[in-house]
């Protein structure tokens, strides 16, 4: 049998893209090599767009029958000033979700394969196959079993931040920026933590957000230079900066799970598009994990490629499709990925510092903040001079450009 599209990897981006396929009629075929439900390493938090795609997929209440609760407010607390506030509504949703991902990622599968898609868990996809310069289809095996080549009209690799299919398809890298931090994160019980909280200092960054069933997922991300001295002890300075950050909330704070910690954190756009494939979440744009856009942009790139080839596949003009997906993608991205690559590098950032101390106390300004933290309000239209005069007065914004100048 051949396929409309063979989406190669089953996690968010390629299940919800599989799903959203299949959906519009199309036959689609998922290859995965993991077994489901199963965990991956992951920030957790899905940003308000990506709730938004939820509610949309009918799949919201899915995530909180799970017993992942919302987050409908944050304290954001760079240094020693503290905004706390609440996430500014976006497309009928206000919070933000941090499910675990052997929830979440099972629940997306079973959606695609609700909306018709095909999908086989524990296979390893091993190339593809062209026919020319085209991509027609991929070879791979079963554990135990023999060599199986399918075809399709579209393949689309869905397998992570070293995709494979991107590799192999030739999918060249731009607008690289160098890996700035390392990241560490486990589960605390017994830490009451109904709000996403966020602490920023000139060495770390953490972050304690709830997770299912009462869990608090820790988080913390350091230079990557330090990443084999914060590892040699895990558990005293995780425990030491969460009395630091928490308070005495952390008293009772007991590690339920093992760490998971990484260096492996990529900054990097591809060429998500090319003769018979495709590329979609972490394959074809990869960014630091520290402002947690992960998953978000990946349920809205799944949306937004489905866009491109539905009508390309039915008598469209395919590679023209293709193209403007990626034009847009990276319209859409280049903002946080810039903002997230400067958080990640640990510069010092004497405007971040002086806009922060003035943003102190004035709530409409702190939950605009937090609206830009959550991926739904531009980082460049929060920062606009026009914006900030209107939103902290004139004498302040003009200090606020003088700092910047100085810079």
């Amino acid at each position: 049998m051949e396929y409309d599209v063979i989406v190669v990897g089953a996690r968010v981006a390629g299940a919800a893209t599989a799903m959203l396929l299949a959906r519009r009629g199309l036959r689609v075929l998922v290859l995965e090599q993991a077994r489901f439900p199963s965990d991956t390493l992951s920030t957790h938090q899905i940003q308000l767009p990506g709730v938004a795609c939820l509610a949309r997929w009918g799949l919201l209440d899915k995530v909180i029958a799970s017993n992942a609760p919302p987050a409908r407010e944050a304290v954001f607390a760079p240094g020693s000033v503290r905004l706390a506030g609440r996430y500014p509504e976006f497309e009928g949703v206000d919070a933000v979700y941090s499910p675990r991902r052997f929830i979440l990622d099972a629940l997306l599968v079973d959606a695609a394969r609700q909306a018709g898609a095909e999908v086989i868990e524990g296979f390893v996809v091993s190339g593809l196959i062209f026919d020319g310069d085209r991509v027609v289809g991929v070879r791979g095996t079963e554990k135990g079993s023999v060599e199986r080549t399918f075809r399709s009209r579209l393949v689309i690799g869905a397998d992570g931040k070293h995709s494979k299919v991107a590799k192999w398809a030739g999918a060249a890298e731009y607008a690289k920026r160098p890996t700035g931090s390392a990241s560490f994160y486990t589960y605390l019980a017994g830490v009451p933590c109904p709000a996403g909280e966020m602490y920023a200092t000139s060495d770390h960054v953490a972050g304690y957000w709830p997770t299912n069933d009462g869990i608090t997922l820790a988080f913390v991300a350091v230079p990557a230079a330090r990443f084999d001295e914060f590892r040699a002890d895990l558990d005293a300075r995780f425990l030491g900066l969460a009395r630091q950050h928490l308070g005495v909330r952390a008293d009772s704070a007991e590690r339920v799970e093992r760490f998971r910690a990484t260096p492996d954190l990529p900054n990097v756009f591809r060429t998500p598009v090319g003769p018979g494939w495709a590329l979609v979440g972490d394959a074809g744009l990869v960014m630091d994990p520290i402002t947690g856009q992960g998953i978000g942009n990946a349920m809205r790139d799944a949306e937004a490629l489905v866009e491109a080839v539905v009508p390309g596949l039915d008598g469209g003009d395919l590679t023209r499709q293709l193209k403007r997906f990626q034009k847009q993608r990276d319209r859409r991205r280049k903002q946080m990925y810039e903002m997230t690559s400067d958080i990640s590098s640990f510069r010092t950032n004497p405007q971040g510092d002086a806009l922060f101390e003035t943003l102190s106390g004035n709530q409409v300004g702190i939950d605009r903040f937090l609206g830009v933290l959550t991926g739904t309000i531009a980082p460049n239209d929060f920062f606009s001079p026009v914006r900030l005069v209107t939103l902290l007065g004139f004498r302040p914004t003009m200090r606020l450009l003088r700092v910047r100048e100085a810079a």
